[in-house]
């Protein structure tokens, strides 16, 4: 899907460059800390990768695998580096009935690189599991590709279609009309060898997308009569966008991002890249922020949160602008009070805030 769909690596590469381009910031309370190892451990997580390569194989893992694995290194408490595990490598191991893991076992050609134990009772392990909801399974995720698998598919068979037409002189498919005749000059039908030899050789030869227009060697008193429909009549193009919506709608991106007219008519592309912050981007990373804050953030110490800036996000400023002016005009007509409009912005209350 990824390696060989456009509309599939538009759409993941949209989610992951747009999450792992906002800035982060360490928090404790209401306190902006500028300073600290947790802030250099997410800057530069491993020598290999910044945070931004990091935290872009991490959203890209998730949107095709519908799971992704970070690995804590380092002697002692505190982890010296961050690396991210391949998804398909990873087998999750359980006992009959429980449902948290006894142990991950990283595999390379079926063989156990690497075993990471989980504590049964608080379910902690140096692999940190970030996995999308998956109602089938109580371990690993759902990912969006397996729920656009068929759109997937019917996108690039139509491509390949295409190709193969163009390949085979564009010329659409067809009957074998046979009509000789004998020398009396009635026709002649075909015995039952011969049908069979036929229907075999169509099967073998003309079946299928890779086969689409080859053309058919006649011979004796045969005719071709064209029965397919020319590639303008099949209208290629909309079964295509109708896919590569389809395959859009999964992801949670807007159809216009990946080149495709969308049926939500937004007014300007600012509008559709503002939607996809709003409904996917920003979902997906308080996932991640949440996990991060559960399994990294408690190590250095209590209290301290890893947040996300998305006041930073250009595609986010106007819509803030206008939060911001909201309720800064309902505290001045005392319809809410101050400590109410500092929830609303996320800032935590103060002494005295609480009179409208």
């Amino acid at each position: 899907g990824y390696l060989k769909n456009a509309v599939v690596y538009r759409c993941v590469n949209e989610i992951s460059k747009g999450a792992s381009a906002v800035p982060f910031m360490i928090k404790r309370g209401d306190e902006v800390i500028e300073n600290h190892p947790l802030i250099e451990l997410l800057n530069r997580p491993n020598p290999l990768q910044s945070n931004t390569e990091f935290f872009n194989g991490l959203f890209g893992y998730l949107m095709l695998s519908g799971n992704a694995y970070m690995l804590k290194i380092g002697g002692g408490q505190l982890p010296k580096e961050l690396h991210l595990l391949r998804p398909d490598r990873i087998e999750i191991k359980a006992q009959r009935g429980m449902t948290v893991p006894t142990h991950y076992d990283y595999m390379i050609n079926g063989k156990v690189e690497s075993r990471y134990d989980v504590e049964q009772d608080t379910g902690y392990s140096e692999l940190k599991h970030v996995k999308l909801w998956n109602p089938l399974d109580d371990f690993y995720g759902c990912s969006p590709l397996s729920a656009a698998a068929v759109e997937v598919d019917q996108h690039n068979l139509a491509s390949n279609h295409n190709i193969n037409l163009l390949n085979n002189g564009a010329r659409p498919s067809g009957a074998v009309v046979f009509k000789p005749r004998d020398d009396a000059g009635f026709a002649v039908n075909l015995n039952e060898g011969q049908r069979q030899q036929l229907l075999t050789d169509l099967n073998n030869r003309f079946s299928g997308s890779n086969n689409a227009g080859r053309p058919l060697l006649l011979e004796g008193d045969f005719d071709w009569k064209e029965m397919g429909l020319s590639p303008k009549d099949m209208d290629f193009l909309e079964l295509k966008n109708m896919s590569a919506r389809d395959i859009a709608l999964c992801f949670g991106v807007p159809a216009q991002l990946v080149g495709v007219p969308d049926s939500q008519t937004y007014s300007n592309v600012a509008e559709a890249r503002l939607a996809l912050y709003e409904d996917t981007i920003i979902p997906l990373m308080r996932r991640v922020e949440s996990d991060l804050n559960e399994w990294l953030a408690p190590l250095y110490e209590e209290g301290l949160q890893i947040k996300y800036d998305f006041d930073g996000i250009p595609a986010m400023a106007e819509r803030r602008r206008l939060v911001y002016q909201n309720v800064v005009e309902a505290v001045r007509e005392g319809i809410i009070s101050r400590n109410e409009a500092r929830d609303r912005l996320g800032l935590e209350s103060i002494e005295g805030g609480d009179d409208v």
